[in-house]
């Protein structure tokens, strides 16, 4: 059951990673909140009117006050809503700390290796960012095995603040793969992410909120055939 929590509205646009696990957060946590889908080629009034520094989503709106930026909206839903659902962050300061760091590395290492592969002029190129996403997922399977404790998921017994990091990703890694041919979640490299993968997309909400892998290849590849000549969104 859906919690009425006021005035809370999502402005997104649903190819955005950062949107979605925005999304995925406010589903799991129950509450009720009004989406608005932007035209990032013709941002509505309200779009920028609550974001004029990036002008990019998510951007979510509550009680007339806006919050900006994926990471940041997560730790604002965390906790005015800390008695809802299940904890996005980790209870002891150092946990958060480290989910901090690593959904950080998430997002300007690993998410910009992926642009990379699919954006590369070259084959050469390519290849490199290839081998950089594949380097980051390594990473990343390292932190899992530290942070989950041997658990089923970053967050523990609980999809949490990484989990959904890294989830909303999930299905442009399986597009990627599909358009450079290169397999990047590689079970014989990373077994426990294979493992943590299947765990996560069996999950009821994150079914609901994330795009097919066909709908964000055929996005993927507009891009490609347009230079990636769109907005950014982070």
């Amino acid at each position: 059951m859906k919690m009425a929590e006021g005035d809370l509205q999502l402005l997104g646009f649903w190819p955005s990673p950062f949107v979605i696990r925005v999304r995925m957060v406010l589903e799991q946590k129950g509450l009720s909140y009004e989406y608005h889908e932007e035209d990032l080629k013709n941002k509505s009034q309200l779009f920028l009117k609550n974001n004029p520094i990036h002008k990019t989503v998510p951007v979510l709106i509550h009680d007339h006050r806006s919050i900006c930026e994926s990471l940041l909206i997560l730790q604002y839903i965390d906790e005015n809503w800390s008695g809802t659902g299940p904890p996005v962050l980790p209870a002891d300061p150092y946990q958060r700390a480290l989910a901090r760091f690593w959904a950080a590395y998430i997002d300007h290492k690993f998410a910009k290796s992926i642009v990379g592969v699919l954006s590369a002029a070259s084959e050469e190129i390519k290849a490199e960012k290839i081998s950089d996403t594949i380097a980051a997922l390594e990473q990343l399977e390292g932190a899992f095995k530290k942070c989950s404790a041997g658990k089923d998921f970053f967050g523990g017994d609980t999809i949490g603040f990484l989990d959904v990091t890294l989830g909303c990703d999930l299905n442009w890694i399986k597009a990627t793969e599909k358009i450079s041919g290169a397999k990047l979640l590689d079970e014989t490299k990373m077994p426990l992410l294979v493992e943590w993968e299947k765990r996560f997309l069996a999950v009821d909400f994150v079914k609901f909120v994330l795009p097919s892998v066909e709908r964000i290849e055929e996005y993927a590849r507009m891009l490609q055939a347009t230079s990636w000549k769109v907005a950014s969104t982070k």
